[in-house]
């Protein structure tokens, strides 16, 4: 039976100047809509007690299996308000099935795809007026997640579940414009490895990943581009976004998915998008003597990285203990355009030939 999310309304929702107050000046993660989405699965029972309700905290007992396990998967997608008033959902059955993958690898059950869109969508409904209006890059920002719930100190997969659904208002990633960032390139530390849960969006991936980000602030990096650990012999992705390269040829490469790299949403819409825009995209293995030495001698133009909260963001630099390569002071026209073709699809101001856009409102 699929799930509904029948409404039980907060009684005490924020006041409309407050919410106004929040839309002004979003920021990212600092404030949290009037209602979230919940559902329970037990072994026994499947999926049930879905609903939406008023935001609130969980209670969870010190013996909750995800407190000692990690065992949860998370995923982050958008709604976005366009002229006309209308707001929509991008691509989020793709999130779905990366959620259901996500969730397969953590030994977690399967949310089907239709219930995980419709958790979304009447989030968003009830809450639309939390959806920013378009200008400034604004949106409102979705985090789905799913965490081991059972009470329990055994090591085995949880049999309770709790997936949750919340919501964010959030501003632009740049605040003062899109500006080219400097990378931090570490081979000592990795984010996950060969046969681990790479590919599977979980918070232990992302933790794995601070020791190096940490390690770019103090070289002045905003971010961290991780080269295999074990045999160095691959470029991967950056701590929360995969990366790519523009060649003077017209080529796009990125590195191919091989377990250990996130599949993105925006990664995959840029490889069809490039294609549009008359690039020719590469996903395959990039050591990093081939990623540096195309910077080093001008054949490669620009690169940039890329995810949902950002979308697209130019590369300037990238930083090791090695050495520096710079890419060429050219405003990255290339990676801009990219940049450009996904936003004016998101927020309607293209047609959307894909057929990526989901109207919730």
């Amino acid at each position: 039976m699929s799930l509904t999310f029948p409404l039980h309304r907060n009684p005490d929702p924020a006041a409309d100047d407050a919410v106004a107050r929040v839309l002004a000046d979003p920021g990212f993660g600092d404030h949290f809509t009037d209602h979230m989405a919940v559902a329970t699965w037990t072994k026994d029972g499947g999926w049930g007690a879905d609903e939406v309700k008023p935001y609130g905290p969980f209670q969870l007992d010190p013996a909750c299996a995800v407190l000692h396990y990690a065992q949860e998967v998370f995923e982050g997608l958008k709604a976005y308000r366009h002229a006309d008033g209308s707001i929509h959902l991008f691509r989020p059955e793709e999130n779905a099935r990366r959620f259901q993958s996500s969730a397969a690898r953590m030994m977690l059950p399967a949310l089907d795809v239709d219930d995980f869109v419709t958790a979304c969508a009447e989030l968003v409904k009830v809450d639309a007026r939390w959806v920013p209006e378009a200008e400034g890059e604004r949106s409102l920002y979705l985090r789905p997640f799913m965490f081991a719930a059972e009470v329990f100190l055994g090591v085995r997969a949880a049999q309770t579940v709790t997936f949750s659904v919340i919501a964010s208002p959030a501003g632009p990633y740049f605040t003062g414009g899109v500006k080219p960032v400097d990378i931090w390139v570490t081979d000592s530390y990795a984010r996950a490895g060969v046969g681990g849960t790479g590919a599977a969006k979980c918070g232990g991936n992302y933790a794995a990943s601070l020791i190096a980000q940490y390690e770019g602030y103090d070289h002045g990096c905003s971010q961290v581009l991780f080269i295999e650990a074990a045999d160095k012999d691959r470029v991967e992705e950056l701590g929360g976004m995969n990366v790519f390269l523009i060649t003077a040829d017209g080529r796009l490469i990125t590195p191919a998915l091989t377990g250990t790299i996130l599949d993105g949403i925006t990664r995959k819409t840029i490889l069809t998008v490039a294609s549009d825009l008359g690039l020719a995209p590469e996903e395959r293995r990039i050591t990093p003597e081939e990623f540096f030495a195309g910077i080093a001698d001008g054949s490669t133009v620009e690169a940039f990285s890329c995810g949902t909260a950002a979308v697209v963001t130019p590369i300037g630099a990238f930083k090791s203990t090695r050495g520096e390569w710079r890419l060429p002071e050219n405003g990255s026209p290339v990676t801009l355009g990219i940049r450009d073709a996904i936003l004016d699809i998101q927020y309607g101001r293209t047609a959307d030939t894909h057929g990526w856009l989901r109207r919730v409102v």
